[in-house]
């Protein structure tokens, strides 16, 4: 089995991102009530304009370094784990 390449891997990851992380249906008041653990409403928007420039960066032709895909998955990931703390996902 062949593995993919780090365009395909980084689109499949922005699209898990997009799948898990429901974005749009986290409005402010949400977000920023009751405990808080974090800032998840810095940590989404932090998280949102990496898919944005990832999801831009694909389109235009852009290849992502591994690097790249690690680190756009080490923060999604940590940021999945504040927005459980917070009762968001």
């Amino acid at each position: 089995m062949k593995k993919p390449n780090t365009t395909s891997a980084m689109t499949a990851l922005v699209g898990q991102i997009r799948a898990q992380i429901p974005f749009d249906e986290l409005d402010e008041a949400r977000v920023c009530s009751g405990k808080c653990v974090g800032c998840a409403k810095k940590l989404l928007e932090y998280l949102e304009q990496e898919v944005i420039h990832w999801e831009y960066s694909l389109a235009r032709g852009e290849a992502p370094s591994l690097g790249d895909i690690t680190k756009l998955a080490r923060s999604a990931k940590k940021i999945y784990k504040v927005l459980q703390l917070n009762n968001l996902v």
